[in-house]
């Protein structure tokens, strides 16, 4: 949270939930008295909750005695959430709070596709959909849209396929086969792979496409949008600015997903803008106690505005556009509230073009509350290593309009991609980005995509054990209201 906000979170909380420096609950319900009054003070739906309301205790001893009767904090804590919310989460040990890290890991390089092979029960098929630059499989004989049936030998099956590929220690060799989409040839090709150490490139692809008179900026982007890749992403930019790209394809069919802090996303959209510095990027809205609060007492606070600075040295590189045009491609994109809110929030400024399917819908905020008088860190108990990241808000537009239930696309797109005819990465032979520069020269996307004509069975893709391991489902650790 902002520096003045945390500055008056002390005062805050005194006034919402009668904190004082001493506080007298026993030691043996010490995280039980720290959930409740944290939930308590800033859980969104802390109106809903009857157990969290301020007259549910006439007394703490009340409200001790009612703690007693939890032994786990854990029990407690999930019966204070309501019934929706699959996303506040109470951390046993904060010293797994951390930033993300540079994304790295043990991979040969393949990024792949399993379906079922036709007329089988068991056996599946491996496609590549695309290639890691400077990775072990970069250097092999093996391209986006080929075909594997078997790893060393071995039959791939719906129970060995994930062993198989996925083992960070396996060595092995892919057999290659041709498929038309009814039958599966061993052609006799081979390609040995081996797993290596691998830090992944801040950026996947960028391109400048010239096509029907524009110079569009096309942007592949896989990780995720921690500060850790900004610095990169502004020098993309830069690239773009000096071919004087004037539209933008945000590509984000292989991202992993995953949150990010406010001001990321907000330097973000001033580099595909510039030209609204300063103006109301988000609004925040709190629950029912802390809003007024800070309408009355910090009104400035509940607003994040359009930067020109990425930090203090280094001004961002803005591309000034009016559109943008955003690849989020069907079940490969889970939904990531990071992206719900740049589309949300950059909305009422430029024409934001959504391809692929609905979101999830995820406009929370959230915070990492510790066990200490105005639940920042410092100072926090050492009696235990509890933490709470409870939703405390709502993100909405300058316009006031949020995306609770999703963000439907401009542009739809199948659940996948079709593993017979994936075309080249950042070529108008790949379909899905042709329909794009189709959608850009004539505002028409055309008819909608006949979907699987082959009737395939989509098992898995790698991406999606990426996402997993990403926390791409705990979104909200890595999206608290911090600057």
């Amino acid at each position: 949270m902002k520096l003045l906000k945390a500055s008056l979170i002390v005062l805050f909380s005194i006034i919402l939930v009668s904190c004082s420096e001493k506080d007298d609950a026993p030691k043996n319900i010490e995280v039980q008295n720290f959930v409740w009054k944290g939930l308590n003070a800033y859980y969104l739906w802390q109106d809903q909750i009857p157990d969290l309301s301020d007259r549910r205790f006439n007394n703490d001893e009340e409200l001790y005695s009612y703690l007693t009767s939890f032994d786990d904090p854990n029990v407690l804590f999930n019966s204070l959430l309501t019934p929706d919310d699959n996303y506040s989460r109470l951390i046993e040990d904060y010293n797994t709070i951390t930033e993300p890290e540079l994304r790295s890991s043990v991979v040969n390089g393949m990024e792949f596709g399993i379906i079922s092979e036709p007329g089988s029960s068991d056996n599946v098929i491996g496609y590549v959909t695309h290639i890691l630059p400077n990775s072990n499989a970069s250097s092999k004989d093996l391209t986006r849209g080929e075909f594997f049936y078997a790893v060393n030998d071995t039959q791939l099956t719906r129970d060995n396929y994930e062993s198989l590929l996925l083992d960070e220690e396996n060595i092995f060799t892919l057999n290659m086969a041709d498929y038309d989409g009814d039958n599966v040839t061993p052609n006799g090709k081979t390609v040995a792979l081996e797993k290596q150490n691998y830090d992944y490139p801040p950026v996947f692809m960028e391109d400048v496409i010239m096509n029907d008179g524009d110079n569009i900026a096309y942007l592949m982007y896989n990780n995720d949008f921690s500060t850790n890749y900004l610095q990169d992403l502004n020098e993309t930019f830069l690239n773009f600015k000096n071919q004087s790209a004037n539209q933008l394809i945000l590509d984000l069919r292989y991202n992993i997903g995953g949150g990010s802090f406010v001001k990321n996303i907000t330097k973000i959209a001033s580099m595909i803008t510039g030209q609204f510095n300063n103006d109301v990027f988000i609004k925040e809205e709190w629950n029912a106690k802390a809003q007024p609060w800070f309408e009355v007492n910090q009104p400035d606070s509940l607003l994040t505005k359009f930067t020109d600075r990425l930090n203090t040295e280094t001004t961002i590189n803005s591309l000034n556009l009016n559109a943008v045009y955003i690849i989020l491609n069907g079940e490969n994109f889970t939904g990531s509230s990071a992206i719900e809110l740049l589309i949300n929030s950059l909305k009422p400024y430029i024409d934001v073009h959504v391809i692929g399917n609905d979101t999830t819908g995820n406009n929370l905020g959230f915070i990492t509350l510790y066990n200490s008088i105005d639940y920042n860190s410092f100072n926090k108990s050492e009696n235990h290593t509890f933490a709470l990241q409870p939703a405390v808000l709502s993100f909405f537009n300058k316009d006031d309009e949020t995306y609770a239930n999703g963000i439907t696309p401009s542009v739809a797109l199948c659940d996948h991609e079709d593993a017979l005819n994936l075309g080249v990465l950042g070529s108008s032979t790949d379909p899905i980005l042709n329909r794009v520069l189709n959608y850009i020269s004539s505002g028409d996307a055309g008819p909608a995509p006949t979907c699987n004509q082959n009737n395939f069975e989509y098992i898995s893709n790698s991406i999606s054990f990426q996402r997993e391991a990403d926390n791409g489902v705990f979104i909200e650790q890595i999206l608290p209201n911090t600057y």
